[in-house]
């Protein structure tokens, strides 16, 4: 099954429904840094993240580092983003 890129005004329309996701300088793709009280608080999130990924058929490239984790969207199979990137982005905004 072939995964579609987004075109620019599809881009554009559904970047704008998400919260604090911002375009990667030099990539088609998306990420969001998000904030925690403690490393325990960052890492249950992650562990809810991972399960959602799980559930979407679809993974996340991340960094964690202390209380803060950064998450990176985009779309391998089409070489940029793609709706898969915008539900699970915005599975992930429901989750924190």
């Amino acid at each position: 099954m072939s995964i579609a890129r987004l075109n620019n005004q599809e881009r554009s329309v559904l970047l704008a429904t998400l919260k604090d996701w911002h375009l990667v300088e030099g990539r088609d793709a998306i990420v969001k840094t998000f904030r925690f009280a403690d490393f325990v608080a960052a890492f249950g999130f992650m562990s809810r993240v991972a399960l959602l990924a799980e559930k979407h058929d679809h993974h996340p490239e991340w960094f964690n580092v202390y209380n803060r984790v950064e998450i990176t969207l985009t779309t391998h199979d089409a070489d940029g983003l793609s709706q898969r990137d915008i539900k699970l982005a915005t599975a992930i905004d429901a989750a924190f």
